[in-house]
């Protein structure tokens, strides 16, 4: 049995970006953001998310990264701060 991969979804949980609002969700399939079924990619957020879902990804679980529960993550830009959530998934 081969190693398989978790996919990730991203759900914004609060904003004060205009980029981006509560509910607004990114779909990454392996190294993929699925872009027909993702909004919005800032960048800024994605360097904040991007080491959980390399992590989670890979089977890695919360509590191994220092979270009791969900796993969440803010984007560094502190004047139009983004609250995400990541839940790992299998199809």
């Amino acid at each position: 049995m081969s190693f398989q991969e978790q996919k990730i979804r991203i759900e914004v949980q609060s904003s004060e970006c205009k980029h981006y609002k509560q509910g607004d969700v990114i779909i990454i399939d392996g190294a993929l953001i699925d872009k027909g079924a993702s909004g919005n990619v800032c960048v800024t957020a994605l360097s904040a998310i991007f080491p959980f879902v390399f992590a989670l990804r890979k089977r890695v679980s919360p509590e191994a990264l220092g979270f009791t529960g969900e796993v969440t993550a803010q984007c560094p830009d502190n004047c139009a701060p983004v609250i995400f959530k990541l839940i790992p998934y299998s199809e």
